[in-house]
């Protein structure tokens, strides 16, 4: 496997633990700074905020060598995860999040198009796949590790190794990354000009809609799995753990299926699958095998969803590729924070705990129509 996409998905892998890790640990950190849960939650938000923000900042870096730009995001994601595990109150802890969130958007932007300069003919959604594997690497090992160390050891070595591994994967990029040169010179307006096609806005929404219509029953994975599956609390990051395979295998294989069958395709019939999945998970929620199966089908799905885009996304993108490749973290860190709402208004309408799958339905049937028509008008190999 190239080495360079190993240094890449190194810094996706901390990315995952700094975005995801937080949730599994919130309440140690809100004992620890003597806040409450809600206050905590706002350190998931100034994350969030920060990926939204750092996104666009990338027009400042437009004529730099992607290898520098590579080098100064993966730097920062050490220093923002250092600072917070050394932040001596909410308020610095708050601007440490925000600082944390800044190179994730980016970092994905410019890492696809650093992929596809590097991949074989043919193969660059599998490239791609190669880097978010990173991130499907950390919700299945990283993430249950950080809640092992936050309650055996403290939350704050949790970011202490989150900023080991950014600081890894600056030296691997450092060392394995080839010089690549920046892209064609153009001016801020260029950068935008590739909005004015309809092709991002159907990819933007295939990752939208598409990967909502999983989050909004995943955001409630836990009390969904506790007390309508009747999972004690203890296996938790078993399942964790299989919800984690699945986002490994669905980004693995839907990555080789859209280069030889189309990434619009892929990830339409994946979408499309959800239609399926997500009614199937609602009423299998009091068993407890086939919840199991049904939630692996859908992370799988989730990230099988998401990975290819980030790929075709750079094709459709041109004059543009960064901020187009960025905007994919955007949709996606919106969207979870969407259908997390969602997920939660349905419950507290008394549909019940396992009703977030059933609202999903919606947004799989727009994921799947937009990526459709995106791939009969556009995007037909």
């Amino acid at each position: 496997m190239n080495k360079s996409l190993i240094a890449l998905a190194v810094g996706t892998f901390a990315l995952g633990v700094a975005e995801f890790g937080m949730m599994g640990i919130l309440g140690n950190v809100a004992h620890s700074i003597d806040v409450t849960i809600v206050q905590a939650g706002n350190l998931i938000s100034l994350y969030s905020l920060g990926v939204a923000v750092g996104a666009p900042m990338l027009l400042l870096f437009r004529n730099s060598p992607l290898k520098r730009l590579m080098l100064i995001l993966s730097a920062i994601i050490f220093i923002g995860n250092l600072l917070t595990s050394l932040s001596p109150s909410y308020g610095t802890l708050l601007c440490s999040r925000f600082l944390s969130g800044l190179p994730h958007g980016a970092y994905f932007g410019a890492g696809a198009i650093v992929c596809s300069k590097l991949a074989k003919q043919g193969s660059g959604a599998q490239a791609v796949a190669v880097m978010v594997g990173g991130m499907t690497v950390a919700n299945l090992v990283g993430v249950p590790l950080a809640t092992m160390v936050s309650n055996l050891l403290s939350w704050r070595m949790v970011f202490g190794c989150v900023a080991a591994i950014g600081f890894l994967a600056f030296l691997l990029i450092k060392l394995w990354v080839p010089y690549l040169a920046p892209l064609p010179k153009s001016n801020i307006k260029g950068q935008f000009k590739f909005l004015s096609n309809p092709q991002p806005w159907l990819v933007y929404a295939g990752v939208f809609f598409g990967q909502a219509s999983v989050y909004c029953w995943l955001s409630y994975i836990d009390p969904i799995m506790t007390q309508v599956t009747h999972f004690p609390a203890d296996v938790m990051i078993w399942v964790m753990m299989l919800a984690g395979t699945g986002m490994v295998v669905g980004n693995a294989i839907a990555g080789k299926l859209a280069d030889k069958y189309g990434v619009s395709l892929v990830t339409g019939i994946l979408a499309a699958s959800m239609l399926v999945v997500m009614p199937l998970l609602y009423f299998a929620s009091p068993y407890k095998v086939p919840s199991l199966l049904l939630m692996f089908c859908a992370t799988a799905g989730l990230f099988g969803i998401g990975g290819p885009l980030q790929y075709l996304i750079v094709k459709y993108a041109k004059g543009g590729e960064m901020l187009g490749g960025a905007g994919i973290q955007i949709a996606f860190n919106v969207s979870n924070a969407m259908s997390a709402a969602v997920g939660g208004l349905v419950i507290h309408q008394g549909f019940g705990l396992a009703s977030p799958a059933l609202a999903g339905l919606p947004f799989a049937a727009i994921g799947a129509t937009v990526l459709f028509i995106l791939h009969h008008k556009y995007d037909h190999k």
